[in-house]
């Protein structure tokens, strides 16, 4: 059996992928431009992607080719459909990030509200040794005990944010974005209810119809000015321009972002182009990626190409 991984170095050098090479002839690239694709596919049973896009030329390109195995979540990268009328199985990883999503939401959440970059940066410029007094107090922060949290997107990783937002004695809510409620322990709400009702909204969808540029500056007109937005979804449900222009004119107390529209961000990105930076806190698209995440996600990878070799 044929395997080759296109774009190995998405998964960092630091996580063995040794199970997967003892499953058959292994190829790794750690990065496959759309040129090189089809050479490179050409006689494989099976293909690794995690970003690289593999639609109707490049599977007809690859006539041997039985599965495509995603090292993510999402499968937008991939002609599902096509793949489908061609007997191709696609397998994704589901639920092999919840815990590291979670972890790096309430960074962003306890940085955010309890200004931590700030505080960070008072003592370490020397601003601190030149105090009169033993606490700085000109940045007040509050407690995040009591604050009613708004969850876009209550599935897996979503349900563990509110589970843990309950520890800290937070309410949260959520707003289903398939338009159906599907939780018996925690409360609906319409976008609009939850966006100008929550103190702190973080969102945990994937990118589809429904929930392309879901937050606009509509929507960011709605919340309150005390608020705070977090995107741990995907890029492209927050618009940037919007969102930029929101924090511009104070209409939010801050925002975390860690997945952009254009991943790695460009340039000329909305963001570079916000008058008070010490409102938002940035990422680049790591919340998925802990060690012990990714060493999940390349078992389940082995998973799904042993379980394909049982079955064929």
């Amino acid at each position: 059996m044929k395997i080759s991984f296109l774009d190995s170095a998405t998964l960092g050098e630091d996580v063995s992928l040794a199970f997967i090479k003892e499953l058959g002839q292994f190829s790794m690239y750690q990065f496959t431009s759309p040129s090189e694709v089809n050479e490179r596919i050409k006689d494989c049973d099976v293909i690794i992607v995690n970003k690289v896009i593999i639609g109707k030329k490049e599977m007809d390109a690859a006539p041997h080719l039985k599965l495509i195995c995603v090292a993510a979540t999402g499968v937008n990268n991939i002609d599902v459909d096509y793949a489908a009328s061609k007997g191709i199985i696609v397998r994704n990883a589901v639920a092999y990030s919840t815990e590291s999503v979670a972890q790096v939401t309430f960074m962003h959440i306890l940085s955010l509200v309890g200004h931590g970059a700030y505080f960070d940066r008072f003592v370490k410029t020397g601003a601190y040794s030149h105090s009169r007094t033993f606490a700085d107090l000109t940045h007040p922060y509050n407690e995040v005990k009591g604050k009613k949290l708004g969850i876009i997107g209550l599935g897996t990783i979503g349900s563990r944010v509110a589970e843990i937002a309950e520890v800290f004695g937070m309410h949260p809510v959520y707003f289903p974005t398939s338009g159906k409620p599907h939780s018996n322990k925690y409360v609906a709400l319409s976008l609009a209810e939850l966006l100008s009702e929550c103190d702190i909204i973080t969102i945990h969808a994937p990118l589809n119809d429904k929930t392309r540029n879901l937050i606009t500056y509509s929507q960011l007109k709605q919340m309150k000015k005390t608020a705070y937005l977090l995107n741990m979804g995907r890029g492209g449900i927050v618009n940037e321009h919007d969102l930029v222009k929101a924090l511009n004119e104070d209409l939010i107390a801050g925002a975390a972002i860690d997945v952009f529209e254009e991943e790695p961000i460009a340039e000329e990105s909305p963001y570079f182009f916000i008058r008070k930076p010490e409102k938002i806190i940035f990422s680049p698209h790591i919340a998925w990626a802990s060690v012990e995440a990714r060493k999940r996600l390349i078992e389940k990878i082995t998973e799904a190409i042993k379980d394909y070799e049982k079955q064929n």
